[in-house]
């Protein structure tokens, strides 16, 4: 077991206050390190606290607390004190708030879901959530988008989008988590006849706009400032849509996807500046765009080199980093050169998982519950820590969120203290 040496440095980025807090209260204040939506605050897997440990134990960091869970490939989120998951237990969709510190549960809310995977993978859902303000909002498998109370669990409404929107079943149902921008819900729901892209009512669930024919992915959606613009990212089954978050307009369109039928967009875009990132398996590959205000430029190509297929890559100083290759296929571990697209390192077969940035720090969840940190450095892979605090398989994305990191695999809910000691 090596120690690690985690960076004190915290990532600042640019955040985006959105107009939500107009018409929804703040009941208690978000801390500065939580993790309220998919990706973390920023959307893009960069944690931006400053309070982790620069070593773990020689045993590995401790489990602070676990829990049994449903089913499912949904993330917890943090944000106040509360843990949200979203998780099934037979028949039945459930969101639960934990008491993040301890573990116990504060309320549950339930509702039946239809939905069946054709696959023997698993049953749903797959959406992680998303607190804004004094709300939380789940996209389960069979394409129900709900409002509910953070603090109470209450239903303050509820749409059927599959029904609404006559959208056809995908191959693994609906996964992509809502994104909140100022007081709109915005879902790729993947509904033909211009209900591609759907714009809700934060408060009331009404629907604001609807744009494109796309069919839905597996990727979540993103909002973001380029040049002094607000802009609405979809990775869609066809590719790349950005939009005006307020109207609908679509802005420019990128085409990107595999030849085959069976192919499938998940990984999120990454957003650096006035530069989009779009990767996807199967034969896919990587892209480069430059975004200006009506359209994108493509600024390099790459075929066999950081195809992320479910799992989004991260950013730091110049450099991506991130998996290339099929899950059931042992990916390989990558650096790239994000001026060029020409590979720093390549760790060979690393298998799969979820990559998070913390500082100058790659933090690692391996499928099987293996737990590294590496330095994101483009001279070559090097492991400052690596442990195996968890058993199962692990496929939902975690979220690290004051210090400590919150994990799931089928059928329990890890909590691990990685804070620095006091």
């Amino acid at each position: 077991m090596r120690h690690s040496a985690w960076s004190g440095r915290s990532c600042i980025h640019d955040r985006f206050i959105p107009a939500l807090i107009l018409v929804l209260s703040w009941t208690q204040a978000v801390r500065a390190a939580d993790w309220p939506r998919f990706l973390g605050p920023t959307r893009d897997g960069v944690y931006v606290g400053s309070d982790l440990g620069d070593a773990w134990p020689a045993d590995g960091p401790p489990i602070v607390w676990k829990a049994s869970i449903g089913q499912g490939f949904s993330g917890p989120v943090v944000a106040a004190g509360r843990l949200i998951l979203f998780h099934r237990r037979g028949d039945r969709e459930i969101v639960e708030c934990f008491d993040a510190d301890t573990g116990r549960s504060r309320w549950s809310t339930d509702s039946p879901t239809p939905y069946k995977d054709d696959f023997g993978f698993d049953p749903g859902p797959r959406a992680t959530p998303a607190i804004e303000g004094d709300r939380v909002f789940t996209f389960g498998a069979a394409g129900r988008l709900d409002a509910l109370d953070v603090r109470t669990g209450t239903r303050i409404w509820s749409v059927d989008t599959h029904a609404k929107f006559k959208v056809r079943k995908g191959f693994f149902g609906a996964a992509g988590s809502p994104l909140v921008e100022g007081d709109l819900v915005l879902v790729n729901v993947g509904g033909p006849d211009g209900a591609g892209l759907v714009a809700f009512d934060v408060a009331t669930g009404q629907v604001r706009w609807t744009a494109t024919d796309d069919g839905a992915s597996y990727s979540s959606p993103v909002a973001v400032t380029i040049r002094g613009q607000r802009h609405a990212l979809f990775f869609t089954r066809t590719g790349l849509v950005g939009v005006e978050p307020t109207t609908g307009r679509v802005r420019y369109r990128f085409p990107f996807r595999a030849r085959i039928n069976a192919a499938i967009n998940a990984a999120t875009p990454l957003v650096m500046g006035d530069r989009i990132f779009l990767s996807a398996s199967y034969r896919t590959g990587a892209v480069l765009l430059r975004a200006h205000a009506d359209r994108v430029d493509r600024i390099w190509f790459i075929r066999d080199v950081l195809s992320n297929h479910y799992a989004t890559s991260v950013h730091h100083d110049g450099f991506l980093y991130g998996f290339d290759g099929r899950q059931e296929y042992g990916p390989s571990l990558c650096c790239v050169d994000l001026a060029t697209g020409k590979a720093k390192w390549i760790r060979e077969r690393f298998g799969a998982g979820t990559v998070t940035l913390v500082g100058d720090r790659l933090l690692l969840l391996g499928e099987t519950g293996q737990l590294t940190v590496a330095a994101a450095r483009p001279e070559g892979f090097r492991t400052l820590a690596s442990a195996r605090p968890f058993t199962g398989t692990f496929r939902a994305y975690p979220a690290l969120a004051n210090g400590r990191l919150y994990a799931r695999n089928e059928n329990t809910l890890w909590c691990v203290d990685l804070g620095a000691k006091k």
